[in-house]
């Protein structure tokens, strides 16, 4: 549950660590990390700031493909929604946690293969309601997509079992 371990990093600290290669055993943050979904889909935290992060992967429309042969938009949208989360999270303490309560995307130009890298950042920083933009960047650096977010921190009761 979070905010239960007070020996925790904080996940700034942890991801850093992370992104550098340092964890050491024993390291742990609140959060978990990596997320199921980020695991699974094969996603990888490539830099995190205060309230910033990037995510990236590796694609192949065999793999990650819709019916017209290019990287599926849905899949476009999770990296992004990776980066965001992961942004925010940076900025939780112990007994906070959040929860997207909005999400927009505008494709820009198809992707086929190789390495995308989504980087979010935020446009505005509240005390309970911040949004985010995020680029997500083909490997010969044309932007692929441009997605806009709006997060929930949860306090407290709010933030109890997530």
């Amino acid at each position: 549950m979070p905010g239960s371990d007070t020996a925790a990093l904080p996940v700034l600290e942890y991801l850093q660590r992370h992104v550098a290669g340092a964890l050491r055993p024993g390291d742990r943050t609140h959060m978990r990390y990596p997320t199921a979904i980020s695991a699974f889909l094969g996603f990888r935290i490539v830099d995190v700031g205060e309230g910033t992060a990037s995510v990236g992967v590796e694609v192949d429309a065999a793999r990650h493909g819709n019916q017209q042969g290019t990287v599926h938009g849905g899949f476009l949208v999770e990296l992004a929604d990776a980066a965001i989360g992961t942004a925010h999270s940076t900025l939780m303490r112990p007994g906070e946690t959040f929860t997207s309560i909005d999400i927009r995307t505008a494709f820009l130009r198809p992707v086929w293969s190789g390495s995308l890298v989504a980087t979010a950042r935020p446009t505005h920083s509240g005390r309970t309601i911040s949004h985010y933009a995020c680029d997500v960047i083909r490997d010969d650096g044309k932007p692929v997509a441009t997605v806009t977010s709006t997060v929930m921190t949860l306090r407290g009761e709010r933030a109890a079992g997530r």
